[in-house]
């Protein structure tokens, strides 16, 4: 696949678009896999999850909403997923974002 291809698939898979459906009640913070062995680090509201995942062989740290199919939990195009270098360089600036986030308080 050319690099244009891939990334366009990996746009489309971080996409922004709205979601269907509705996700099932939050659960307390706490690592678990999902159906797709996907990591829940966490679930940070009603319908949206963060997941550390493998998708084509590069793991991507996901905040992703989901929506309920056929009662299964599913996630849904809006969202973002990062690289573990995207991740390193938002984490490096938690405290940073803090601050900000104090001051506009």
């Amino acid at each position: 696949m050319s690099a244009r291809g891939k990334r366009k698939e990996e746009e489309e898979y971080a996409s922004d678009d709205n979601g269907e459906g509705h996700a099932p009640p939050p659960k307390k913070a706490s690592k678990t896999t999902d159906d797709n062995d996907d990591i829940v680090v966490c679930e940070i509201s009603k319908n949206r999850k963060v997941t550390v995942r493998n998708y084509q062989g590069k793991v991507w740290v996901d905040i992703r909403e989901f929506y309920l199919k056929d009662g299964k939990s599913l996630p849904g195009k809006k969202g973002i997923s990062l690289n573990v270098d995207q991740w390193n360089v938002l984490r490096d600036h938690a405290e940073e974002i803090d601050k900000a986030l104090a001051e506009n308080n």
